[in-house]
């Protein structure tokens, strides 16, 4: 108790010194939403309402595009529901609290709902993000049309006004999408640099990676989309209000496009740029639509091109880049847990076919693991060593036979399911997250142990010692703050191996683990590995083709060929084998 309170306590300190120059932005931004209806006119205070609106709206699509990846151009059609569940509430029941109240509560519920259907179309297992940009474009589209199509009840292309909205006045509306707008991007900001914030980051940068550190990726994005649903219901109720009218324009797909357009030119993964890209674009047009009623969609055209070709950062790239800075965390050592003693198999594989077509990568593999047991897996290029891997931990991967892991099938299962039966996979070529920093990998890679939190970034990373091994030996520890990006190859495998041993799986997949490392470091890894499996149980399945690394630290040799398990056997019977020593000079034939 002692150590998490010192460890919230540094956190708390660490959030409050780089949450000082937010503090102060947020107060000058305040001051001048507050004193800004003393000295600016009607017209510039209608405006500037709509374009805070639209500039919450903004944040919602950087959430989703610039930190989490889900390109969208439906949060218009969010917004529209949400504005026109007002418009149709204030229009046909009438005005009163109790129908501001029912408006509001419809203005958010609806997209919510509307968002949640979206999302679960659009991030099925195995949809693609393209497929997601789709759906984001159909849907706007639909809710256009049944807009047109609702007659005299939605006022169809002529949309609803003359409504009954509550008596704010414009100064008041002004402050109060003011007030709305910075508290929104302040609990954004504080969100998405949390260590929850770093979870739809990962999703961003790397999905396959995140969803075989356990990260239930379809279910976040889905979250994610229905929460920010609401939060663009909510800003077109506040649009209904303010505006006194709305129009099936605000539901379509040139809005979402707009969106796109603001939060882009103002810089993705930044929160306040498309802020003010979406304020100053809006406020832009309102100006030059009256003077230059034919041309100023051009000029702000033209623009976008430019910004797009010369600053692709956006307005926020040309300020210059933070770099990673504060104190690295500090790694803290888990007492070592072993795994279940016995000799019931751990995995079970009976009868395992892959094939692509008429094409056959495995044909009739079975294969049992137990726990403590280190099996090398090993056979020439193209003997579906990698091909095995990937449907040991991947149920949705198209085969015949059985799979079974502590007795359960995981026929149908995604990755993350078979995370939680205790599977940890390091790839081939080292699966990390480029934008992050070593610390923030690490602690990804304890998502499923410990959740993290909306508010903060941990200041501590607890991790089993043998992940602190590797850490110590390939020098990753003295590197925690530094960006993955400006790693060398090898140790990006170290890191790679570390985030799945950090899991503390009951079973680890290995393809290839010390690709890249030096003689040394590679024999430190089979330290460690032998380590894992003898002294704590674990169980690992490895491919390497360094022969005298696999006898070194292997119990089991497993020997592939043209997709069928030839020999299962002591390293010693492996070794010395005629039919492998055939194999690996050429001369086996079928």
């Amino acid at each position: 108790m002692a150590d998490r309170a010192h460890s919230l306590a540094v956190s708390d300190r660490m959030f409050t010194r780089h949450g000082t120059g937010l503090f102060l932005l947020g107060a000058l931004a305040l001051a001048l939403v507050l004193l800004g209806p003393l000295f600016l006119d009607r017209f510039t205070q209608n405006v500037l309402t709509r374009s805070m609106i639209y500039a919450m709206m903004a944040i919602t699509v950087d959430l989703l595009w610039g930190y989490t990846g889900i390109l969208t151009f439906g949060q218009s059609a969010f917004f529209g529901a949400g504005a026109y569940a007002t418009a149709l509430i204030l229009t046909h029941i009438g005005g009163g609290m109790q129908n501001f109240a029912l408006a509001l509560a419809l203005s958010v519920i609806l997209p919510m709902v509307l968002a949640a259907l979206v999302g679960w179309l659009s991030f099925y297992h195995k949809s693609t993000p393209l497929y997601a940009s789709v759906i984001s474009l159909v849907v706007p589209i639909v809710l256009t049309q049944a807009i047109f199509a609702g007659g005299s009840f939605t006022g169809s292309s002529s949309g609803l006004v003359g409504y009954p909205v509550m008596k704010l006045g414009a100064a008041n509306y002004f402050r109060l999408a003011g007030v709305a707008l910075i508290l929104f991007a302040a609990l954004s900001w504080i969100i998405v640099r949390s260590d929850a914030g770093r979870v739809l980051v990962a999703i961003r940068d790397n999905p396959l990676r995140a969803a075989y550190l356990g990260i239930r990726t379809q279910k976040v994005q889905i979250l994610l989309m229905t929460v920010l649903g609401g939060i663009a219901g909510l800003c077109g109720f506040l649009y209904a209000n303010a505006g006194r009218i709305v129009a099936p324009e605000i539901a379509g797909f040139g809005f979402g496009t707009q969106m796109i357009v603001w939060t882009a030119l103002g810089g993705r993964a930044s929160i306040f740029g498309p802020a003010l890209g979406a304020i100053g674009i809006d406020y832009l047009g309102a100006q030059l639509s009256g003077s230059m009623p034919y041309v100023w969609q051009l000029i702000i055209g033209v623009l976008f091109v430019a910004m797009i070709l010369f600053v692709p950062r956006g307005l926020v790239g040309l300020l210059p880049r933070r770099k990673h800075s504060g104190a690295a965390p500090a790694l803290v050592a888990l007492p070592d847990q072993r795994q279940e003693s016995g000799r019931d198999a751990l995995l079970t594989v009976s009868g395992l076919r892959k094939a692509y077509g008429n094409f056959v990568v495995l044909d009739g593999i079975d294969l049992k693991v137990r726990p403590g047991e280190l099996i090398s897996v090993v056979g020439p290029n193209g003997a579906g060593k990698t091909t095995l891997l990937r449907c040991l931990s991947d149920g949705t991967e198209t085969i015949e036979g059985n799979i079974t892991v502590v007795d359960k099938d995981i026929a149908g299962r995604p990755p993350e399911d078979i995370v939680a039966l205790g599977i940890g996979r390091k790839f081939q070529v080292a699966s990390v997250f480029e934008s992050m920093t070593v610390a923030e990998c690490l602690r990804l890679a304890r998502t499923t142990h410990e959740r993290p939190s909306l508010w903060h970034r941990a200041s501590t990373i607890e991790l089993p010692s043998a992940a602190l091994e590797i850490l110590a030996l390939t020098g990753l520890n003295k590197k925690l703050g530094e960006p993955v990006s400006g790693l060398s190859h090898g140790m990006r495998q170290s890191l790679e191996l570390a985030m799945v041993v950090a899991m503390q799986p009951r079973l680890i997949l290995l393809d290839e683990p010390t690709a890249g490392l030096t003689k040394a470091e590679r024999t430190l890894i089979g330290e460690v590995l032998k380590r894992l499996t003898q002294n704590l149980g674990y169980a690992a399945i490895l491919i390497e083709h360094d022969i005298d690394f696999v006898k070194e630290i292997s119990q089991r040799l497993v020997v592939l060929h043209q997709g069928r398990l030839v020999m299962d056997g002591s390293v010693e019977e492996v070794v010395n084998s005629e039919l492998v020593r055939s194999i690996y000079s050429g001369m086996a034939h079928d």
